[in-house]
């Protein structure tokens, strides 16, 4: 039959299935869809790339039967002519993508990233592209970035504008081998933020390279151990005697422990592989006292909603306050590689220390260093640092580390 007003108002919705079609025959490829609760959608049918493919042009209502018949007409002349409708709608979409929508099918994709990346990755796109969220990817041109990258700079410093920029790049790089044309052919052509690069427009960041100095430790190690906060005093001795990173230290669980075998193993890392330390009779002390005050799974508990501790930076400043040292968690770990260098500790040997990959060193491949062959090197670091802090006398530290924990 052919589709008229007529018969779309007495057109029938099914009874015993979810939809039916009434198809034009004067217009082959124009169909009217009536699904089982009575609503009346125009369509064309018709075969695409050896598939047939349903295409809804609107709701009858909204348009005419008229007016659908020449929408399909217009419709049907473009498939004949070899242009896919259905490749062209994804492509306006693709085109129109937003920031947001890039940084969400980015996230989805890369399911590997670790929830500390996660969570930096959302805040930068928060924080300092907050106007640029729901623009469209493609509106994002070299000029702009320029101009953003500067502004960054100035509100909220050079180190956070370079890695805005950097995570930006990372979006298009992605999108630029997620979006593409019917053809396979990028819809994402150019990568603004090569700019910054042409242009030598990276701000110029120095790496921090402070650390706890020999002479430094005694009072620093004074002002740490008059603390309240013994949970806190033990995790900046923690990190300093072992040169954990910072997250790999507060989500210790006593299940990494094995007081047994006086070492301890991270599971998530940095490089993702699992890390064992061998505990100096100082840290085993210190995890076997902690071990006996806490109930909690977590060596270092804390009043979050994580259940481990949260760098608590008032306490910290308390130790700053106290000794004129200016220090940041990291630096515990900067000082501990330091240390390890001034006795001339074997590079392999640091880097298992530090859990650090030997990429592109064939000699380190041949080289297994287990546990019990970093026990040496671990006792000369504990040593060093004790003596500097004038605790050499190990009764003398043994009895500062048995203090009870609040």
């Amino acid at each position: 039959m052919k589709l008229i007003k007529t018969f779309v108002d007495k057109a029938l919705a099914p009874t015993d299935k979810d939809q039916i079609f009434y198809r034009d025959d004067q217009l082959k490829g124009f169909a009217l869809r009536v699904t089982s609760n009575g609503i009346k959608s125009f369509v064309v049918e018709k075969s695409i790339g050896n598939k047939i493919c349903r295409i809804t042009l609107g709701k009858y209502g909204a348009l005419t039967v008229e007016q659908a018949r020449r929408e399909a007409q217009k419709l049907l002349g473009k498939i004949a002519a070899g242009v896919d409708p259905l490749a062209e709608k994804r492509m306006k979409k693709m085109r129109t993508v937003t920031l947001s929508q890039v940084m969400e099918d980015y996230l989805q994709t890369r399911k590997s990233l670790k929830p500390k990346t996660l969570y930096d990755y959302k805040r930068v796109l928060q924080i300092a592209f907050a106007s640029w969220r729901d623009k469209p990817l493609t509106a994002i041109t070299k000029d702009k970035v320029t101009k953003h990258h500067e502004k960054l700079g100035q509100e909220h410093g050079a180190a956070y504008a370079n890695l805005a920029m950097r995570v930006l790049r990372a979006l298009f790089n992605f999108a630029a081998g997620q979006y593409e044309d019917s053809q396979g052919r990028s819809l994402i052509t150019d990568n603004p933020v090569k700019r910054l690069s042409q242009t030598r427009a990276w701000y110029r960041v120095e790496r921090r390279q402070s650390f706890i100095k020999s002479h430094q430790l005694e009072s620093w190690h004074a002002a740490v151990q008059n603390l309240e906060n013994k949970t806190l005093r033990d995790y900046l001795l923690l990190i300093l005697f072992t040169g954990l990173r910072r997250q790999e230290a507060a989500q210790l669980k006593w299940e990494q422990v094995d007081l047994k075998a006086k070492t301890l193993t991270i599971i998530d890392t940095k490089n993702r592989q699992p890390h064992t330390l061998p505990l100096s009779d100082y840290l085993y002390t210190l995890l076997l006292n902690r071990q006996h005050n806490t109930k909690s799974n977590y060596v270092f508990p804390g009043t979050g909603e994580n259940g481990y501790i949260i760098e608590p930076r008032k306490q910290m400043a308390k130790v700053i306050e106290a000794t004129g040292i200016q220090f940041t968690v990291h630096d515990l770990r900067r000082t501990f590689i330091t240390v390890a260098e001034s006795l001339d500790i074997a590079a392999y040997a640091l880097k298992r220390l530090l859990n650090h990959k030997m990429n592109g060193d064939v000699t380190a491949g041949y080289i297994m260093l287990d546990v019990e062959r970093l026990r040496k090197p671990m006792q000369l670091i504990t040593d060093y640092l004790l003596q500097q802090m004038k605790l050499n006398d190990f009764s003398v530290a043994m009895a500062l580390v048995e203090q009870k924990i609040d």
